[in-house]
């Protein structure tokens, strides 16, 4: 074999393995930060166990770690507890007592998206953009989108007041509405148009 391919070859070799070196040495030093960072949450976990005025159950303190964890990813990541699971499990299967009303958080705010058609929100004037200030008298500003749904969901018959900022009129609204069974439709309306052209409107 000529010595400029043997050359070559153990060259590539060097620079093969000084890279898996590295990145052998980075994984390394993640999976330390990784465990210097659980350190430092247990030691708080132990010191509020410990130190805090009032008792607190652990398993409060681990589901607010995590719903704090998922809240910092974005505003769509959040955690579920069982309760919350079981709720989004009745959304998917079409059906579940509330207002009818579509929410998302926008600019630290709970906003409506739009309230559903026919439903007890869209039967008491709720509109898109909408601004829920407060559930029940409870303030909203740093509620979580689960724990908001969470509040307006439940059995329908019950009473639901929502205290709603509307930018165009420039005050807060109020509204005492009673949950219904919503029924969730994904197909609005179909009908064919011409020529064998199909129309679909989708919730």
């Amino acid at each position: 074999m000529p010595k400029k391919i043997i050359i070559c070859i153990s060259l590539i070799a060097v620079i093969l393995f000084s890279a898996r070196l590295a990145l052998c040495d980075n994984d390394k030093k993640g999976k330390d930060e990784l465990y210097r960072q659980v350190e430092l949450f247990s030691d708080t976990l132990a010191i509020i166990d410990k130190e805090y005025v009032d008792d607190t159950l652990p398993k409060d303190l681990i589901y607010g770690s995590l719903k704090g964890m998922l809240s910092s990813l974005d505003a769509h990541s959040q955690f579920m507890d069982a309760d919350t699971y079981k709720e989004l499990k009745e959304e998917t299967e079409g059906k579940f007592g509330g207002l009818g009303i579509e929410i998302t958080i926008k600019d630290g705010l709970l906003t409506i998206i739009t309230p559903i058609e026919d439903t007890p929100a869209w039967k008491a004037g709720l509109k898109p953009q909408d601004r829920i200030v407060k559930i029940n008298d409870e303030l909203t500003r740093e509620m979580l989108l689960t724990d908001a749904v969470k509040k307006m969901r439940g059995k329908p018959g019950e009473i639901v007041n929502l205290s709603v900022l509307r930018d165009s009129e420039k005050k807060v609204l109020d509204f005492k509405i009673t949950r219904a069974m919503i029924k969730i439709k994904d197909i609005k309306h179909a009908r064919i148009l011409e020529d064998g052209i199909g129309y679909i409107r989708l919730v």
